[in-house]
């Protein structure tokens, strides 16, 4: 009797030991994913950081499908203005990839990065996410952006975004509190990366916001939370994964390059925000499908009513201020077909409709809130389209 007591408070002592084991690594994982965030953007490791954004986070595929890459042929090279290489240099840029007309006429990285690099995108993620909106809504999946947020998100009721419509949000005009001070360690957008690198919740930190500063749809601040309630509209309305709609609607059928990933909370869920990662020659390539008005590798991937509506300026963002749309951006003194997707420190996928022209960039530039900083980028573009 007494040897097989012992036997099972044997048994005991291991499970306890292997379960401290286990628990101990993943405190250490834990551990290092927030040590990484914290040294995410210095000086020294900005730059592979961020062509190596699964050494902080967890990820998750989007597959690109079986077919073969959509052709992206090359040009002649084109001369680009003597700006640019001062441009480059103090912007910290790390690739640059110019099309016109469809056919890659400039190529360049810098700062040790490649063509195989996958660079994360930051908020140039918000503009895919809006093209799968679009789909989905073309598919009568979701049945109107004037439905409210919370018919395909119930755990947003009675929280900050009860009052909000899908229009709300896809226009940033939710009129929701959420502080996105980047140099403020205890702001929003940085408590969320916390949350993000440590395994929690996002959708329990959506859910758990409770403050607005005015009613939905009545005023425009940019408030990058608002993509991640998208998130949880489109899965609600489908029970499926973002990375998995996002591949079948608009990877695969664009025939990319690399596999792209996406970052993810501790539950798998796609950082949609900011999260995507892929080769700037990809970005290039939405960008060049926007500029088709939908159209590309032979197909009609996203709805070309919806193309127009996203890079219209309809958000009530002040007069005279930058544009607006469905998480695409309008910059001041826009031409027609003129718009882009960007994201912090340096991400741009600009289109240039009239010109013919897309430009995409990747950078690490550390000082891209400085004043006059986001209009150099969009002059050094413009001087670049209307100079090929």
């Amino acid at each position: 009797m007494m040897r097989n007591v012992g036997r099972w408070v044997l048994r005991i002592l291991v499970v306890l030991v292997l379960a401290a084991l286990v628990m101990g690594l993943w405190q250490r994982e834990q551990i290092m994913r927030l040590l990484a965030v914290n040294s995410l953007f210095s000086e020294e490791k900005i730059v592979a950081n961020f062509s190596n954004m699964e050494g902080a986070f967890l990820t998750t595929p989007v597959a690109r499908g079986d077919g073969p890459t959509a052709e992206l042929p090359y040009g002649p090279d084109a001369a680009l203005p003597a700006q640019v290489g001062t441009w480059v240099e103090a912007r910290d840029v790390t690739a640059l990839v110019v099309l016109k007309d469809g056919k890659i006429v400039h190529e360049s990285y810098y700062k040790g990065t490649t063509a195989d690099d996958l660079r994360i995108s930051w908020s140039v993620a918000k503009s895919y996410l809006s093209a799968l909106v679009g789909v989905l809504l073309d598919e009568g999946v979701i049945a109107s952006i004037d439905d409210p947020v919370v018919q395909y998100a119930p755990a947003l009721e009675g929280g900050a975004y009860a009052d909000a419509s899908i229009r709300n949000v896809l226009q940033m005009a939710s009129g929701v509190v959420f502080d996105e001070d980047y140099l403020d360690q205890n702001s929003d957008i940085n408590r969320m990366g916390r949350v993000l690198a440590l395994g929690g919740s996002m959708d329990e930190f959506a859910a758990g916001l409770t403050e607005t500063f005015a009613p939905a749809g009545e005023q425009w601040t940019y408030v990058s939370i608002d993509t991640h309630i998208l998130s949880m509209v489109v899965r609600g309305a489908t029970q499926r994964s973002i990375a998995e709609l996002l591949s079948e609607k608009i990877i695969a059928p664009m025939g990319l390059e690399h596999t792209p990933y996406y970052l993810t909370d501790g539950f798998g869920t796609a950082f949609v925000l900011g999260g995507l990662n892929l080769s700037t020659r990809d970005y290039a390539r939405m960008g060049q499908m926007f500029l088709q008005m939908g159209e590309y590798n032979g197909q009609q991937i996203v709805p070309r009513d919806w193309v127009a509506a996203s890079t219209t300026p309809s958000a009530p963002t002040a007069q005279g201020a930058i544009g607006y749309g469905y998480q695409w951006w309008i910059p001041q003194g826009a031409t027609e077909g003129e718009f882009m997707a960007r994201g912090i420190y340096g991400q741009y996928v600009y289109v240039n409709r009239a010109r013919g022209v897309v430009i995409a960039t990747n950078a690490a530039d550390r000082n891209f809130r400085d004043e006059g900083v986001p209009a150099e980028n969009i002059a050094v573009f413009r001087a670049i389209a209307n100079g090929i």
